[in-house]
């Protein structure tokens, strides 16, 4: 799903883009990152947890997020390195928020998914109904900056519940990677051939990249008895930010994810 097949963005004739965005063009590193980020996130969140204890690493995680998301957000434009840092530390901490419903506080998935994606149609409403779209392809304001993160992290926490049901239903983690493989090609398929519009497409994409990358990161991390690869959490983690950091410092050099200005 390239900027030629998922483009999110409709731009009426004349409009010219009045700031620089603060977030990256839908291309396919677009994609591989982010289904990168949230199987690390899957992964090193259950690492902390088992090396640091539970609430020490909601503690480090959750300072960890915050301080990306200052820098994010006092950087003026986009910057590859502080964007998919921030993206990484969302992704570890909205596992951690679904987690600590589900082992913490002893939400069934069964409810903590249907309230995340309450979650995140309320965020959705708020944002339109401020902004008038929900286009990351208008990622000028702060105040549009706010509404997209908050997004984000819905995504994410709604992504790790809806992995973690389906593997616990009896499709497995090989099985849930499948099916959210195939589910992922869905809003591409619909946007390319069917009536359904970029934006929709785009976000329901994104929701799917969290279950997709999270059951790869697992069915690689667990052990035999699980149905996994028994390569272990910290390893899984390790590779996958080393992949993370190849193809992020492969765009800070190229800068082929740069939004350009738009001129009438």
């Amino acid at each position: 799903m390239t900027t030629d097949h998922l483009t999110t963005h409709t731009r009426p004739a004349g409009r010219i883009r009045h700031a620089a965005s603060k977030v990256p063009e839908v291309t396919v590193y677009f994609w591989i990152i982010k289904v990168l980020t949230t199987g690390m996130g899957e992964t090193a969140s259950d690492y902390l947890a088992h090396v640091l204890g539970p609430v020490p690493a909601v503690g480090l995680g959750g300072i960890a997020l915050v301080a990306a998301l200052v820098v994010q957000f006092a950087v003026r434009r986009y910057v590859a390195w502080v964007y998919w840092t921030a993206i990484v530390m969302v992704s570890v901490f909205g596992t951690m928020a679904a987690d600590i419903l589900h082992v913490g506080l002893g939400v069934p998935y069964t409810l903590s998914t249907p309230f995340f994606l309450v979650a995140l149609a309320a965020v959705f409403a708020l944002w339109y109904r401020a902004e008038g779209t929900l286009s990351i392809h208008s990622i000028h304001t702060r105040r549009r900056e706010a509404f997209y993160w908050a997004a984000v992290l819905a995504t994410f926490a709604l992504g790790t519940a809806a992995g973690d049901l389906t593997a616990t239903i009896g499709l497995g983690y090989l099985g849930s990677a499948v099916v959210y493989g195939a589910a992922i090609a869905v809003p591409a398929v619909a946007h390319r051939w069917g009536s359904l519009n970029a934006v929709a497409a785009f976000w329901a994409a994104y929701v799917i990249t969290r279950p997709l990358g999270a059951s790869v990161a697992d069915w690689m991390a667990v052990g035999h008895a699980r149905g996994g690869l028994a390569l272990g959490l910290g390893p899984v983690t390790l590779s996958w930010t080393v992949a993370i950091l190849g193809f992020v410092g492969y765009l800070a050099l190229s800068r082929k994810d740069v939004q350009h200005d738009v001129t009438p």
